[in-house]
Order: structure tokens, then sequence, then C-alpha cells
């Protein structure tokens, strides 16, 4: 398929994800039943932000047209790449996805067992769309004979990953959260955003706040307030399991905290929370701070004043890759 055509029926793609199909909606919802961490809210917010994020005419051509510009682009060097896809949050492996599909190379895919239900069906849909894909997106446990591999885990998965793949052109990636520098003057809207940045996806994406940097004396009722419109996650409860553990855990330990019913915050250097629990850390020099977050491989987006804006870590670019990795040159260079 010519890119043109690639892109073409990606978008028709995100129209379908924005629409109400009858089998579409039955997908979701055993997405739903599946697992439990995926909620209707979070499955529905998760397509809308790629449908109109990514999946769109004019971004998708900008994006493709950085490489072509450079000089590269799709051609006879077709490759079949694996992809390992995590399931952290509903179709966190798209980009993963739509990188490879758009630079011209076949995928095989091992889809994480959490999250296998709403890719699978997107590529039969795409299948038909044109027929002809499915020689170019394939399924499987084991992904053996591959010419590149691009796979997602933990740090300890990550270290098997590189064992296995070694021998081939690779990005592995691994355990990664988001970090928060707050410096006082934020107003409640601000924090009133914050408070999605910590909470969708029950705080389980690489890009959930999961480490707040803020100033000496730092006020936190305000943003401990915002936070409580996610109180009715204590409705669910693999989330009320975790806040009642937690909780426990700091009490036992005699540790000091604030809670609010549904979060739980504590000084903790460690940048890596639990489920419904925030760690802060107070800092003296702003400038100072920013530098030292710049070189810390294990973030993956600052939010806060002069950084990614308030309220926007779950809408990330075409451009905005997963570990600072440029996916989409890596397989155009393959």
């Amino acid at each position: 398929m010519e890119l043109q055509e690639r892109i073409e029926i990606i978008v028709k793609l995100g129209h379908y994800m924005l629409g109400n199909d009858e089998d579409w909606l039955a997908i979701k919802e055993r997405a739903s039943r599946q697992n439990a961490w995926f909620v209707p809210e979070f499955v529905e917010l998760s397509i809308y932000n790629i449908a109109t994020h990514f999946l769109q005419k004019e971004k998708l051509t900008n994006w493709v047209n950085n490489y072509t510009h450079k000089g590269l682009q799709t051609s006879n060097r077709h490759k079949l790449v694996g992809l390992v896809m995590a399931g952290n949050i509903p179709l966190v492996g798209f980009h993963d996805f739509l990188s490879v599909f758009l630079s011209g190379n076949s995928m095989l895919i091992k889809p994480s067992s959490k999250d296998e239900i709403l890719i699978k069906h997107l590529v039969k849909k795409l299948i038909e769309f044109d027929q002809s894909i499915e020689q170019l997106i394939s399924f499987s446990d084991s992904l053996k004979g591959c010419d590149a591999y691009i796979a997602t885990g933990s740090n300890n998965s990550s270290r098997y990953f590189e064992y296995y793949f070694a021998k081939y052109p690779n990005i592995i990636r691994r355990n990664r959260s988001s970090v928060a520098i707050i410096d006082g003057t934020e107003t409640l809207a601000e924090l009133d955003q914050l408070s999605n940045d910590i909470q969708l996806y029950f705080g389980l994406g690489c890009r959930n706040v999961t480490k707040l940097y803020v100033p000496k004396a730092y006020d936190f009722v305000p943003l401990l307030d915002a936070l409580k419109k996610y109180d009715y996650f204590a409705d669910f409860y693999k989330y009320k399991n975790n806040f009642d553990y937690q909780l426990a855990a700091l009490i036992m330990s005699n540790k000091y905290y604030m809670n609010n019913g549904s979060v739980i915050m504590t000084e903790n250097s460690s940048l890596f929370s639990p489920v419904s629990q925030v760690h802060y850390e107070y800092y003296d020099h702003a400038e100072l701070l920013a530098n030292q977050l710049k070189e810390n491989n294990d973030i993956q987006c600052v939010i806060g004043h002069g950084f990614t804006s308030f309220g926007k870590a779950q809408e990330p670019s075409l451009s905005d890759y997963a570990d600072g990795v440029d996916t989409l040159q890596f397989l155009y260079t393959l």
C-alpha cells in the first residue's frame, strides 16, 4: 500500500472508533469486563484521545512529512517488526502499531493479555476495509523470525527483552512515570486539571503524575480538595484495596501522610508511587530541579508552568514518543 492509502485507511479507522457501531460498542464492553481496571469511562477516553489527537489526516500527513523531507520514506526495504505491547491502560500500544503501519513495514503483535480485545478488533476492522492488510498484520504469542522489535514492559521484563532481542534492531521500553513541579501560584482550575493528570486511568499510565515537587511550606489542602472529584474511585474494589493497604502500611510504620478519603500523599524521594498514593518532595531552586529532572531517564513527562500544561499529560501528540526514542525514524531506517 502507498503511504497515502495507509493514511486514508487509518483515518477511516478513527471515524469508526468515534462511532456507535453495534459491534464496536460490544467490543468496548467486553474489554471492560475482561480487565477491571478498564472501566468504560477510561476505555472511552483512550479511544477518544487516539482518534482525535492521532488519527486526523492533517496531523498524520504533517507527522510523516517530517521524515519524508529528510529523505526517509517507505521503500522496498520491507521488514517484519515484532511488537510486544503493554496492558496498563486501554490501547496503550496503539502508537507503536500506528508507527509500524505508516512506515510501510509489516508487524507481528504480541498483545498484553490485559488489553488484547480492542487492538484485535481494530485490526479486524482494518482488514474489512482492505483485505490486503491481512498480509501486513498478524498476532502471535511467540515473536520469532522478525527483523526488528519494539517491546514495552517492566524494568524486570526489559532485561529478558534485551537478552532475546539483542541481535536485532530494537527499542526496549521500561518503567516510566511523570512528575509535576508546583510553584504555589497555581489556580484552582489548574489544580483541578492536575488532579486529572494524577488520577485518570487510576494513575496506571506512564504519563500519570506520581510525584509532586513542591516549595517549602506548600499548602496541600486546595489540591487535596481538587482530588475529591475522584472519591468515586472507592467504589472500585481494586482501587479501594490498594488504598486500604497503603493507608494501613503508613499508619503501621508511623509515617506522616495526608489523606482526603481517596488519595494518600506522603513525602518520599521515590518517583514511582503505588496506586492511590502520590509522593511529594520539597525543593529550593526550581531551575536546578528542572535541570536535574531532564537527566532522569525514568521520567516520561513534566507537568507545570513552563512545561507540559496542567491537564494535558494524557493528551500526547504524535511526536511525543513514549521514551524519547523516535519510533518512526527507527522504523524508516531499518
